[in-house]
């Protein structure tokens, strides 16, 4: 069996409002948003697929949104716990956080 490790890569997919990542051809797993009344990215599903599991596909997906969202100049408003996680744990210059009450 190969291994795929390198040949990951992300992209944001408008028409679906989630950014995927693959590894070559085969998604492997998304993070989704949606855009709320105030303009606000809300993300609020990542999923990795399980036999992709283990291989910190979701910190890739979710830090190139989050870098994403920054370099566009839009507000995240995390509400999925991965990226919650994500954003306690690590700074993402010029991002706009709008967090939840009580997260």
């Amino acid at each position: 069996m190969s291994d795929l490790t390198d040949d990951r890569t992300v992209t944001r997919d408008e028409a679906e409002s989630r950014y995927e990542v693959r590894l070559g051809d085969v998604l492997a797993g998304f993070t989704e948003y949606r855009v709320d009344s105030r303009g606000r990215y809300v993300f609020h599903h990542t999923e990795i697929d399980p036999a992709f599991g283990g291989r910190g596909l979701a910190t890739t997906v979710v830090a190139f949104a989050m870098e994403d969202a920054a370099a566009r100049g839009e507000v995240v408003r995390p509400t999925c716990p991965v990226v919650v996680k994500y954003l306690r744990t690590h700074e993402v210059p010029g991002l706009e956080i709008a967090w939840p009450d009580g997260v």
